[in-house]
């Protein structure tokens, strides 16, 4: 008969095996940090972008693994940061889905160089987002690019210069055309608005008053509490609050204008891709909402430009629809990935 010290040995050491063997289920394998060279930063990288004025870095943060879906995530502004992007902690984790987390160049958790030729630039950040790319090590196998308002547009720029490294592509909140944009806010947003407070937010951006605070409340009263983020002001998620608070206007009103309310005497100003959309043959997901501060059925048509396309629509959601219609965005979003991934787009 075995003595109790050997079965406690014989526990031991069945014990020991577990702990080193290969992940045995899918969640296991998801949260595994074998081989993982940044399993010390928390997944945290400073990733060195070269650019004609020297090398600079940008913060990433990994989450996850899968060998087959891995999200680079574009975060809006320009000049916001990921921290917004947040609410994904809820969802793709639970899905199994890998992602990442980038500032990019200018935002808070990465380098802000004082030049508007590095901060003020689309070809360069499509440069930038290349070579994320390739730091990280993902490729058309394996890659999809997930970006919301400017990143939806940055990434509409990265697929028609770098789509033979991508597996899928999604474009959340964001339109094809800033001079459309414009169109719908003109003819649309702005006379369903209180007309005095209107004429008084034009009159504050005609004398360039961007930092008043009576700016700032017009606008969240009126326009953003309908459009950007169907919630109070001071009832907005945290990351929402602390991702605004770090906002660069170095980088956001040279290239969008003073706010959310249309792009206007700004580099973006007269940006448009629609016509370029059908060298989109990727597949790829538009995402659009009823309250958006861009035109739902204009992200429709998009999604019949590209060759592979499909729309999701939120009912109860607006700029941010990743928070006022949460369950609706990230159940369309996971759907979308997994059912490319296995085959079924």
């Amino acid at each position: 008969m075995r003595t109790f010290a050997s079965l406690c040995a014989g526990m031991l050491l069945c014990l020991t095996a577990a702990c080193v063997a290969a992940p045995s289920s899918p969640a296991a394998a998801y949260f595994d940090n074998t081989g993982r060279s940044d399993v010390l930063s928390g997944g945290v990288r400073m990733i060195p972008i070269q650019t004609a004025k020297g090398v600079f870095h940008v913060w990433t943060k990994r989450v996850g693994n899968n060998p087959t879906i891995k999200v680079l995530l574009l975060h809006g502004g320009p000049g916001a940061t990921h921290e917004y992007m947040e609410a994904f902690d809820s969802f793709f984790p639970g899905a199994g889905i890998e992602y990442y987390y980038y500032d990019q160049l200018g935002s808070a958790y990465s380098d802000q160089p004082d030049d508007p030729e590095l901060i003020n630039s689309l070809p360069r950040y499509v440069e930038e987002v290349e070579q994320v790319r390739q730091a990280l090590g993902l490729d058309s196998k394996n890659f999809y690019l997930v970006g919301h308002s400017w990143g939806g547009l940055l990434a509409i720029e990265y697929a028609l210069k770098y789509q033979q490294h991508l597996k899928g592509l999604v474009i959340s909140n964001m339109v094809s055309s800033i001079p459309d944009y414009n169109h719908y806010a003109e003819t649309v947003l702005m006379p369903a608005m209180d007309q005095k407070a209107l004429a008084e937010i034009n009159q504050l951006e005609a004398q360039g008053k961007y930092n008043e605070p009576r700016y700032e409340e017009l606008l969240n009263a009126f326009y953003y509490n309908q459009h950007v983020l169907r919630m109070p002001a001071d009832q907005w998620p945290e990351p929402v609050k602390r991702s605004f608070a770090r906002m660069n206007p170095k980088v956001y009103v040279p290239m969008q204008g003073p706010s959310e309310l249309g792009s206007h005497n700004a580099i973006l100003e007269h940006w448009s891709r629609t016509a370029d959309l059908p060298k989109i043959t990727v597949p790829t997901l538009t995402i659009g909402a009823r309250y958006d501060t861009m035109d739902p059925e204009y992200m429709k048509m998009m999604s019949t430009k590209v060759k592979h396309g499909r729309f999701l629509y939120c009912p109860d959601g607006s700029h941010m629809a990743m928070y006022d219609n949460q369950q609706t965005y990230f159940t369309g979003l996971i759907r979308f990935l997994k059912d490319v991934d296995g085959g079924r787009f």
